[in-house]
C-alpha cells in the first residue's frame, strides 16, 4: 500500500483538519448548537485518524503486489459491467417509455407544488354528486392555458365535464349560454352544477376552486368581527395596512361565509344568525355588558375564535381562565426555530392532533406571540393546536427584551416547545339549563396567542392562511372543508429559520470546502503517479 499511503495520510489530514476547525467555530459561535454539526464533527475525527492510521500502519508491499498482478482482472470487471450497466439503463428507459402509453400520471418538483392542485380542489372534486360542467370561452390560440388547468381537475374526477367554445365560430351557443360577445375580452370559464352557474375570468386554481364553492355550498354562514377596542379592521380605515384583516375576511368571503362586524356595547348581545364571533387582537378593555353577551353566546353553544397578542391592555383573559385557558403574560422566544436576527417570530410545525392541523404540512409563522396553558380539569376539553421547538421558551422579562434588546432564559420563564394556540369544546351551564330546560349545545372555542399569524402581512405566509380559515371551518361546523387550499402564484423566496441559516452557513464554510479539499488531494495524488513523474 505504499502508493497509496500518500493518499491516506492527506485526506486523513483533510478530514482532522476541518474536525478541528469545525469544533473550534461551535464553540465560538455562542450556546446555540447543531446535533447534525456535532456528528458531522466526530465523524470527520474518527475518519482522519483512522485515514493516517491506515496510512502508517497497513502492510505496504503485500498491497503493492495485489496492485500489479490485478490490474488486468480488474479492468475486464470494469468494463463488463459498464457494459450491464448501460444495457440494463436502456432497457429501463425503454420499459418506462412502453409504461408511459398505457398509463398517465405526472410529477411536480416545484418548490410551492404550482402544478398540483390543492388538497382542498381534491376534497371538492371528490364530493361532487353532479357533473361539473365547465365551458372554455375562448379562441383556439387563446386555450392553451385554459387547457393546461382544466387537464388537472379532468384528470382528478371523471365527474368534470370539459367543453371549448369558440366564440367567433359559434355565437349561437354564446347566446344560449347567456353570455354577451363584448364581455368576454380574453376569454372565460363558464361553470355549471345543476341549474346553477357562475363565470370565471381569471385562469388559476384558486378562482376556479373559488367558484365551485360557492355552487357546492348553499348555504352561506354568518361570521362577525367585534370592533370597539381597537381589534384589527377588516373594512375601512387600516384594513388595507400590514397589520389589519381585509385579507382574512377576503379568505372567508372566498369560501362563501358572510363577513360583518359587530359593536357589542349598542346591541348587548350577539346577533342570532351568528354563526362564529371572531375578537381578533383587542387592546383596550371591554365594558360588563360586552362580557356578558359573550358568556351567554358562548352559554347558548355558540362559535368563538379569539386572538390575544402580548401586553393587550384587554380584560379577555380571565373569561377564557374561567374556561380552563390561561394566558401567558409573557412572549415566545426561539433561538432555533425563529426568523433569522428575531427570535421573537417563532416557526411553527409541532401540530397537536386536531381536524384543524390535521392536514396541515408546512409552517405557520406568529410575530410576537404569547404563550397558552390549559388547566388540569379542563385537559379533556382543549387540545394544543401548535407548539414552538424545544429549545423555544416564554420570556416574562418585557423590559430587558424592550429596553436591551437581549433575550435569555431564566428560572421564571416557561420552558419550551411552547403552546401558542389551543381548540375545544365546553358545556358551560346556561340559563336554560338553570331552569331545567334543554341543554345547549358545546360551545365551540379556539384561542391563538397573537393576532399577526392572519394580518394582510402574514396571512399569505406559509400555512397561516390554511390554519386561519381550517379553524373558522372547524368552528362553524364544516369540517368537510377542512384542508389545504390552492396558492396564489408568486415568486421563489428562500426564508430560513435560524436552524437553516446555521446549517447553510456550516455547509458553505466546512462541507463544500472539505469536499474541494478532497477533490484537491486525489487530483494531486493523481498526477503524482501519472508517467513520467
Amino acid at each position: 500500500m505504499k502508493v497509496w499511503s500518500s493518499l491516506l495520510m492527506a485526506l486523513g489530514g483533510v478530514a482532522f483538519l476541518f474536525a478541528v476547525l469545525s469544533f473550534l467555530m461551535q464553540l465560538l459561535s455562542g450556546p446555540v448548537l447543531l446535533w447534525n454539526e456535532l456528528v458531522w464533527s466526530i465523524g470527520n475525527l474518527v475518519v482522519g485518524l483512522a485515514l493516517m492510521g491506515s496510512a502508517l500502519f497497513s502492510n505496504l508491499d503485500a498491497f503493492r503486489e495485489r496492485m500489479q498482478t490485478g490490474e488486468a482482472r480488474r479492468a475486464g470487471k470494469y468494463g463488463s459491467s459498464a457494459v450491464l450497466t448501460a444495457a440494463l439503463g436502456i432497457a429501463f428507459l425503454g420499459l418506462l417509455a412502453f409504461l408511459s402509453t398505457r398509463y398517465h400520471t405526472h410529477w411536480d418538483w416545484t418548490s410551492a407544488e404550482a402544478h398540483s392542485l390543492s388538497g382542498q380542489t381534491h376534497s371538492l372534486l371528490a364530493g361532487l354528486e353532479s357533473d361539473l360542467v365547465v365551458v372554455g370561452v375562448y379562441s383556439p390560440m387563446a386555450a392553451v392555458p385554459a387547457k393546461e388547468l382544466l387537464e388537472r381537475y379532468s384528470f382528478v374526477s371523471e365527474k368534470v365535464k370539459v367543453e371549448w367554445l369558440d366564440p367567433e365560430r359559434q355565437p349561437g351557443r354564446l347566446r344560449q349560454l347567456e353570455i354577451e360577445p363584448e364581455r368576454l375580452r380574453e376569454g372565460l370559464l363558464h361553470v355549471t352544477i345543476g341549474e346553477e352557474s357562475v363565470e370565471v375570468r381569471e385562469l388559476t386554481e384558486e378562482a376556479l376552486t373559488q367558484a365551485i364553492v360557492k355552487l357546492t355550498r348553499r348555504d352561506q354562514k354568518k361570521v362577525y368581527f367585534v370592533v370597539g377596542h381597537n381589534e384589527r379592521p377588516t373594512e375601512g380605515d387600516g384594513a388595507e395596512e400590514a397589520t389589519g384583516f381585509a385579507f382574512a375576511a377576503e379568505a372567508l368571503t372566498n369560501e362563501n361565509y358572510e363577513v360583518g362586524t359587530i359593536l357589542l356595547a349598542t346591541t348587548g348581545k350577539v346577533p342570532a344568525d351568528a354563526d362564529v364571533v371572531v375578537v381578533a387582537g383587542p387592546t383596550r378593555p371591554f365594558l360588563d355588558l360586552e362580557h356578558q353577551a359573550l358568556r351567554a353566546y358562548a352559554e347558548q353553544g355558540g362559535a368563538l375564535l379569539i386572538l390575544l397578542d402580548p401586553r393587550a391592555n384587554t380584560d379577555v383573559a380571565p373569561m377564557l381562565a374561567e374556561w380552563g385557558v390561561t394566558v401567558g403574560e409573557d412572549v415566545v422566544v426561539d433561538l432555533v426555530g425563529g426568523m433569522v436576527g428575531t427570535p421573537t417570530t417563532p416557526f411553527a410545525k409541532d401540530y397537536g392532533p386536531h381536524p384543524i392541523t390535521d392536514e396541515l404540512r408546512g409552517y405557520t409563522v406568529y410575530e410576537f406571540a404569547r404563550s397558552l396553558t390549559v388547566a388540569a380539569e379542563a385537559a379533556g376539553a382543549f387540545q394544543s393546536l401548535v407548539r414552538t421547538g424545544a429549545d423555544s421558551w416564554a420570556e416574562v422579562d418585557f423590559a430587558r427584551l424592550e429596553q436591551a434588546g437581549e433575550v435569555g432564559f431564566d428560572p421564571e420563564d416557561t420552558r419550551g416547545p411552547v403552546t401558542m394556540a389551543v381548540a375545544g369544546t365546553l358545556s358551560l351551564a346556561g340559563a336554560d339549563a338553570a331552569e331545567g330546560g334543554a341543554p345547549a349545545d358545546p360551545a365551540r372555542i379556539v384561542v391563538v396567542g397573537d393576532a399577526d399569524f392572519a394580518s394582510n402581512q402574514l396571512i399569505g405566509a406559509y400555512v397561516n392562511r390554511d390554519f386561519f380559515v381550517n379553524s373558522l371551518n372547524w368552528l362553524l361546523g364544516d369540517v368537510e372543508s377542512i384542508s389545504i387550499r390552492p396558492k396564489t402564484g408568486v415568486a421563489s423566496r428562500l426564508q430560513l429559520t435560524t436552524e437553516d441559516f446555521l446549517d447553510l452557513r456550516y455547509v458553505s464554510l466546512f462541507v463544500l470546502p472539505e469536499m474541494v479539499a478532497v477533490l484537491g488531494v486525489v487530483a494531486w495524488w493523481r498526477r503524482r503517479r501519472a508517467p513520467g513523474r
